[in-house]
Formats: C-alpha cells, sequence, structure tokens
C-alpha cells in the first residue's frame, strides 16, 4: 500500500510557518556542497529560474539537472510533457533511477488520462523493468537507499520497513507517517505513538529536516522545551526555511516561545536570509512583517551587525530550501 506522502499535522499556535514539501538531505556547510546552482533554485521554488539553470546544467550533460529539469518541467505543467520526458530519458540513458521511476509512472499521468501522452523509448512495464533490475541486487545487499526505492518501485511496504531498520532517513520518516495513519499493528496502548515518535527521532539525526519538524511537534506536545530548542535549532542548520523562520523570530523574542536567549541581531540576519526567498511559498508577506517587528527593536548598530551576521551563516550552512520530495508526484 502506498502512503498518503503528506507531512504529519503540526499545530499551528507553535509552528509560525509549516514546513511544504522537502527533501532528504544532511547538515552540511555551502563549502562542501557541490550541488548545482539548478537544483538549488528548484529546492527553493523559485521555478521559472530553476528552468532556466537547469537547461544550461542539462545541456552541459548533468545527470541530476537533467533528472530535476524533467521535475521542474512536469510540476509546472501539472503532465508529463514531450520536453520534461526528453530530459527525463537522457538522465535515465545514464541509469538515473530516479528519472527511471518517474518514466515509469507516466501511465498514471495526466497526460495518461487524457490520452496525450508523448511517445516513450519504452513503455512503464519496460522502464519499471528496468528499475528493479537496476536497483534491487543493490537492495539484496542491503543498501539503505536502493531498499527505500524498492519500496518506490513496488509498493510493498516490507522494503520501506527494511530500508528504516538499515537507517534511511527518508525510509524512517515515512514510517512513522504510515504508523500515524494506522499502518502497522499495535494491540498495547500507547505503542503506536511510542513507534511513530522512535521512527521521526532516527530519522532526524539522519538529518532529515520533515522528521525534525514533526519530532518538534511531539516535543510540543510533550512539553519537552530543552529538546525543543535542541532540535529547532538543529533543523534550521539545515536550511530548511520553516525552521530557520521560527528559530529567528524565537531567538528574537517575536515571540519568545521556548526560552532562548535574546538574539535580535541573528534573528535579524535569519529573516534578511529568508527575504531571498522572494514568495516562494507564499511566505514574503510574513517574512517582510516579521523583519519590521524584529527591526523596530534594534539599534542602527546592531542592523549593521546583522549583515555580516547573515554574510557568515549563509556561508557556513546550507542553501535555504522547501525540500521538495526528490522522487515528487
Amino acid at each position: 500500500m502506498k502512503l498518503n506522502k503528506r507531512p504529519l499535522v503540526l499545530i499551528l499556535s507553535f509552528f509560525l510557518i509549516t514546513t511544504s514539501t522537502l527533501a532528504s538531505t544532511n547538515p552540511s556547510s555551502n563549502t562542501e556542497q557541490k550541488e548545482p546552482f539548478g537544483i538549488i533554485l528548484y529546492n527553493q521554488l523559485k521555478i521559472d529560474r530553476a528552468i532556466l539553470e537547469l537547461e544550461r546544467e542539462a545541456t552541459d550533460g548533468n545527470t541530476e539537472s537533467q533528472y530535476y529539469l524533467g521535475e521542474a518541467l512536469r510540476k509546472k505543467n501539472r503532465y508529463m510533457t514531450p520536453e520534461a520526458q526528453h530530459w527525463y530519458e537522457s538522465a535515465a540513458e545514464k541509469n538515473n533511477i530516479y528519472a527511471i521511476i518517474q518514466l515509469a509512472r507516466a501511465k498514471n499521468d495526466l497526460c495518461a488520462k487524457v490520452g496525450n501522452c508523448p511517445p516513450s523509448k519504452k513503455t512503464p512495464a519496460e522502464w519499471f523493468e528496468l528499475a528493479n533490475k537496476l536497483v534491487l541486487p543493490k537492495a539484496q545487499n542491503g543498501d539503505p537507499e536502493s531498499l527505500y526505492l524498492m519500496y518506490e518501485i513496488t509498493l510493498n511496504r516490507e522494503w520501506l520497513e527494511k530500508s528504516a531498520n538499515a537507517g534511511y532517513p527518508t525510509a524512517q520518516y515515512w514510517m512513522a507517517v504510515s504508523e500515524r495513519q494506522g499502518e502497522g499493528f499495535f494491540l498495547i496502548p500507547g505503542k503506536r505513538e511510542a513507534s511513530v515518535k522512535k521512527w521521526l527521532l532516527l530519522s532526524s539525526e539522519g538529518g532529515y529536516p520533515k522528521a525534525m519538524m514533526d519530532y518538534l511537534q511531539i516535543l510540543f506536545e510533550e512539553g519537552d522545551v530543552v529538546g525543543l530548542r535542541h532540535w529547532l535549532e538543529t533543523a534550521a542548520a539545515t536550511g530548511d526555511q520553516a525552521a530557520i523562520s521560527n528559530y529567528g523570530a524565537y531567538i528574537a523574542h517575536t515571540p519568545d516561545k521556548i526560552g532562548y536567549p535574546l538574539d535580535l541581531v541573528k534573528g535579524y540576519a535569519l529573516f534578511t536570509l529568508l527575504k531571498e526567498l522572494e514568495d516562494s511559498g507564499g511566505i514574503g508577506r510574513y517574512v517582510e512583517r516579521k523583519s519590521e517587528e524584529i527591526r523596530e527593536k534594534m539599534t542602527s548598530e546592531q542592523i549593521e551587525k546583522s549583515l555580516e551576521v547573515a554574510k557568515d551563516w549563509k556561508a557556513t550552512h546550507p542553501p535555504l530550501s522547501f525540500f521538495p520530495d526528490k522522487l515528487g508526484r
């Protein structure tokens, strides 16, 4: 059974902005990050700009950019266009498994429903066969990501559980989602909730921002302020825009929800960075309003200092991101 890929519900009175869709990442510095700029723009939901940059990178032969260009074009148009399929197939020819899976799913695309799917080099069944051929041997050898991809290929939840037990953060997150939605058998009251919390913690420890944000909800419900402070700061360090907006607001005491020491300079710096997202995800008005609220408390010297802090954060943290699922629907 395929899971309903929706984030676990967040209490809006705690989270100022709920996270959108995210993709798996581990915190790292920008100096270590080799991600193409087009993919960064895609993850920031700047789709039109991303397409222009991804086209350049894809034409230069970057396989990941070819895949993401297919994703961007398909999502922008809401169906599999000939151009999107071309770039998926370009990536698939280099054995990009994500592109192969998306091509296999074309039978469920809107184009299939209206009968205008572009001609493909293989049938969906043939693409699925290729995906299985490439992934199954690695999964049988215990590769965590391949175990998860077998779940995406087969829709068999046993592969998801194997991947989660093998330590793959994305699978651990979706195990939590599946159990929250009623999957699995738990006879003893409270065991389901405990298992959901366990998977979210493991996924959070593996660096998955979506899990961190959902784990924060559990900590909030339990009144674990120490845990809240730790995991919100950790989530912000991944580049997750929702975590950064909450962390920035709380350290600037606008409002003071969980007892962070007051730091107007850093709080304002983080909102300065969030302005770079413009109105991606519809956050523009909120960011502007919150920035003004913090700025009213600051001296001109503090505002000047915040520009340096923002520059340093940007140089030492991953890019801002909404983390859309890599294997999007």
